[in-house]
């Protein structure tokens, strides 16, 4: 067996990189060149041996003789180890081709206004992910600055990043007077934002590094003091949002003794959220102003979180096949009918910091709760989000609001409208074939969305199709399976409008839910129009990714 480690970007081999086998019985680095070779016992040999000296195993044996076999390249500078595998067909004679993604990189230098940099100063890198169709800034690191204020964050894939600093006050021993006014450097969104919202976007590639310079500015901190009116002997959160946009940067403590929230913050307008747990879950928002001098006031008081209640409509045609289920609570097996058996109900938040608080369904509360309750629904604004294992949301309401298409808007300790759900189970199917995926089974060498490059010498998944409900339709987004031959047949779809698109390699990243973004592929795949009981076959080409 013998192959090939190349940079997926330049092209050009790669050396010395570590090319093993997935069980760890084989090893070895490539040469200058960026070539590899291993000496595999041939299938049902007897005399051969393993790198250890040891007679090969009959499940080694199999494993060959089967022509199954999976290789891992790696090397510092690349990207690090994934668990995501691509399975590709071996040909005699063929070198096997491994592409390996070299790391992007963020480097920059943080200054003060003063000549004399700081000793460390703590800066935080988020990354756009796309979670369920929508993007969303999770935390990618976290790094010090040396002491001459440069830092370094590595090993990142390619993708749009934002960058702050962590607030830094100043307690030199030489300088502060704890009866005087008090100095630190706020967080710094880069290059100089007043929040995390509206910083700029660090978009880097794969291989490429991005220089960054930023300047903190020493301002004065004053006193902060926010009374609980309500607050129990419990856990309590506290979230601090400057200029009322949620992101990270400023915080503020609870003390438990004076049921207060307290902290030092400099001049400027916050958002300061406080949430307790617990079987009282309960919420309070309140905003302050910091202008030259300590901040007291004005309370929080905490307001129980929404309970909201959900009623389901079925117009079902077909046969009920799912029978009773099974709900274990505190121990106690409770048989349960009607939508809760296949209905899942979920309020997702609209903003796009981190994954926010969703909420879910409750557990019954005992023998005949069948009832459909979202408990724990705080102040803003969420996404319905309905799966069943039996039939299709039709529709979503409340009130006038048509929730498949617009958000939901919780107010805080109000009583909310019930959710009203439509099932029906009249369905439809798209069947189609994908030109050019047979060929691209055949073809060795994919890499993963981690640059690490996985072969197995086996056939799998040729191409990846996904059904993407367009912006004024009904439809659910779905993917489907594709056969090595390219032939692909969807589950039960709902009726709508979609846009069919075929790639090479499943598309983590796809903001199916933004319409700004699949805009992009405007031109590509093929529009459907589903009415119920519709089957429907396309012929799509397949997208090559870069």
């Amino acid at each position: 067996m013998r192959g090939i480690v190349i940079n997926s970007v330049t092209k050009e081999p790669v050396s010395r990189a570590l090319v093993t086998t997935a069980d760890n019985r084989y090893a070895t680095l490539t040469n200058s060149e960026g070539r590899f070779e291993f000496t595999i016992p041939s299938a049902g040999s007897t005399s051969a041996s393993e790198p250890d000296g040891n007679t090969p195993t009959g499940r080694m044996q199999i494993a060959i003789s089967n022509g199954f076999y999976s290789l891992i390249a790696r090397k510092p500078g690349y990207l690090a180890e994934s668990t995501f595998s691509e399975a590709n067909q071996a040909e005699p004679d063929r070198d096997v081709l491994l592409k390996l993604t070299p790391e992007a990189l963020i480097v920059g230098t943080v200054a003060l206004p003063s000549s004399e940099a700081p000793d460390s100063i703590t800066l935080q890198l988020f990354r756009s992910q796309v979670q369920d169709g929508r993007a969303h800034w999770v935390a990618a690191g976290i790094a010090r600055s040396r002491s001459d204020g440069q830092f370094r964050f590595a090993d990142l894939p390619a993708g749009t990043y934002k960058l702050l600093t962590s607030e830094l006050l100043d307690r030199d021993p030489s300088t502060f007077d704890p009866q005087g006014p008090l100095f630190g450097y706020p967080p710094v969104y880069y290059p100089s934002a007043p929040d995390f919202g509206s910083a700029a976007a660090i978009q880097v590639s794969a291989g490429q590094t991005a220089q960054v310079e930023i300047s903190l500015v020493k301002q004065q901190y004053y006193r902060v003091k926010i009374p609980m009116l309500n607050a129990a002997e419990s856990e309590v959160g506290v979230l601090v949002y400057a200029h009322g946009h949620k992101g990270p940067g400023f915080s503020l403590g609870y003390n438990n003794f004076e049921h207060a929230i307290e902290g030092m913050l400099p001049n400027g307008t916050y958002a300061v959220e406080a949430a307790s747990y617990g079987t009282r879950a309960a919420t309070g928002i309140q905003t302050i102003n910091v202008k030259g001098g300590p901040a007291d006031g004005p309370a929080i008081a905490l307001v129980p979180d929404a309970s909201i209640p959900v009623t389901v409509k079925e117009e079902f045609t077909g046969e009920d096949r799912l029978g009773a289920m099974t709900w274990n609570v505190n121990g106690r097996n409770m048989m349960l009918r009607g939508p809760r058996r296949y209905l899942n109900v979920t309020l997702e938040p609209t903003e796009d910091f981190g994954s926010g608080h969703a909420v879910a369904l409750r557990n019954p509360t005992g023998p005949g709760d069948e009832s459909l309750v979202l408990d724990g629904a705080r102040a803003g604004t969420y996404w319905v989000r309905v799966n069943s294992s039996r039939g299709y949301a039709a529709s979503i309401r409340s009130g006038n609001l048509d929730l498949l298409q617009q958000p939901m808007v919780v107010n805080a300790g109000g009583a909310s409208a019930p959710i009203e759900i439509t099932m029906r189970d009249d369905t439809a199917e798209i069947s189609g074939t994908v030109e050019g995926a047979a060929r691209a089974a055949d073809n060795a060498g994919q890499i993963n969305s981690a640059g690490l490059q996985y072969v197995s010498f086996a056939r799998g998944a040729s191409a990846h199709v996904y059904c993407i409900p367009l912006a004024d339709s009904p439809g659910q987004f779905t993917e489907v399976w594709v056969n090595p031959d390219g032939s692909f047949a969807s589950p039960a779809l709902a009726p709508g409008a979609y846009r069919l698109l075929a790639f090479d390699r499943p598309q983590q990243n796809l903001e199916y839910r933004n319409p700004e973004a699949i805009e992009a592929y405007g031109s590509q795949g093929v529009v459907v129009r589903l009415v119920a009981g519709q089957k429907e076959h396309v012929q799509l080409q397949l997208i090559q990714t870069n």
